[in-house]
């Protein structure tokens, strides 16, 4: 009988080079964290400088090989001048992460925030999945988006423009996978459910930033939610993990939920 791969030869990432944007913070620093630990190189991209500093000195000092770049993934200029300089050093894994939700009642949302959203949510996903399907024509590669399970369940009135803009990255993830599979790209989506900012402090302070609602819209999600809680980031980097591995090596267009039961309730 054919001996199969151990796990250790399964998740590893050795020799492998991960791109991964909205890297700085929350659920991409993790994802950057958990890929290093695989054994990655990492290619991390923000357009918040400092954070990304912060986050590249950290990883760094625990052995992980980091380049970054801090590049407004929106701007669809700017990705092609991202991708110009790696060029020859393109990633074989690329997590599309950024995002944003700020939250606006949907009669209030105007033309300049719902372009943002999109632009940031969507637009960037789109920007950066071209480049590589592109520029690893050839070799193939792994994509993995993040969306939210307000693409497919939206929670609330003053999410709505971002609802629109996650239900898109799935739609793209879908559509990619089934076009590109030919060229040895594998694509997937995960899902997170309401994720909490690190730590007690930033968690409120979101909060507070989005007013009375979003503490309500938080806590009739956590009620609705059959784990009880809200999600920690790197519960969705161990996701992100198995699906950039070689354990997932059968699994395309795929939309993964991370969201403690919420889709199931």
């Amino acid at each position: 009988m054919k001996r199969q791969p151990s796990l250790d030869q399964l998740v590893s990432l050795d020799g492998k080079c991960a791109l991964i944007t909205g890297a700085a913070a929350g659920i991409g620093k993790a994802i950057a964290a958990r890929c290093a630990e695989a054994g990655a190189r990492l290619t991390l991209v923000d357009v918040d400088a400092d954070a990304l500093a912060t986050t590249v000195c950290g990883l760094t000092e625990l052995g992980a090989a980091v380049e970054s770049y801090v590049v407004d993934v929106s701007d669809e200029d700017a990705v092609g001048r991202l991708w110009a300089k790696i060029s020859g050093f393109e990633p074989d894994i690329l997590v599309n992460n950024v995002g944003v939700y700020p939250f606006k009642r949907f009669s209030e949302v105007d033309g300049a925030l719902y372009d943002h959203v999109m632009r940031t949510n969507l637009s960037s996903t789109l920007w950066m999945c071209r480049q590589m399907i592109s520029k690893r024509r050839d070799q193939g590669g792994i994509i993995l988006n993040i969306g939210s399970t307000d693409g497919i369940r939206p929670t609330a009135d003053e999410l709505a423009h971002y609802s629109i803009s996650k239900a898109g990255v799935i739609a793209l993830t879908q559509n990619l996978a089934k076009a590109h599979a030919k060229h040895g790209f594998r694509i997937n989506v995960i899902v997170p459910g309401a994720i909490a900012p690190a730590g007690a402090k930033a968690a409120a302070r979101k909060m507070v930033e989005g007013g009375v609602t979003a503490v309500k819209i938080g806590t009739e999600y956590v009620r609705r939610v059959p784990l009880g809680r809200l999600g920690r980031s790197d519960e969705v980097a161990r996701m992100a993990l198995v699906l950039v591995s070689d354990l997932a090596s059968y699994v395309n267009g795929a939309v993964i939920p991370v969201d403690g039961g919420f889709l199931a309730a």
